[in-house]
């Protein structure tokens, strides 16, 4: 139990990828962590692409990025719909700026985009973002994990077992 007593935020909206939400945060709970879904609404139910439902455990306008160790942001098209709720944003940047791990999969990287926390950094991707994640400032690289400083990113469901290993990591320092 590596994460024990550490706290994890998965950002959460509808279209997400559901292996992109569910395998971050049973893989957290395995290790310890409490992790909390974060949305624009609290309580809400949120579905995937395919329909599978999550309830939000808080609103982005309760979340104080200080009392937490991680943020996750899934892709699938969630991110989109996400970057329209300036909250959801301030919580990337945030996150990124105090120093906390930042993780984004897949489309999640439009949210690292939106926050502006991209230029200098090397990173990767869904492939379909590459142009979005360059003209926001960062070097693409296509791996299947990317750890630069706090930000972890990673390009697919298939990489999700090379990104939660980074992201454990990551939260253990």
């Amino acid at each position: 139990m590596k994460l024990k007593g550490k706290k994890a935020l998965i950002l959460v909206e509808d279209l997400y990828q559901e292996m992109e939400l569910w395998y971050p945060l049973y893989r957290l709970k395995e290790e310890g962590a409490e992790v909390f879904t974060v949305a624009p609404e609290k309580g809400r139910i949120y579905k995937s692409k395919l329909g599978y439902p999550v309830t939000s455990d808080m609103s982005a306008d309760e979340v104080r990025v200080a009392d937490f160790d991680a943020v996750i942001v899934p892709g699938g098209y969630a991110p989109d719909l996400m970057r329209r709720h300036p909250a959801m944003v301030r919580i990337v940047s945030d996150a990124l700026e105090a120093g906390k791990v930042l993780a984004a999969i897949c489309h999640g990287g439009w949210m690292l985009a939106s926050a502006g926390v991209l230029r200098g950094k090397t990173v990767t991707g869904f492939f379909s973002i590459r142009d979005d994640l360059v003209h926001a400032g960062a070097t693409y690289v296509d791996r299947e994990v990317v750890v630069d400083g706090n930000l972890v990113t990673s390009r697919k469901p298939d990489d999700l077992p090379a990104f939660m290993a980074a992201v454990i990591d990551a939260m253990s320092r």
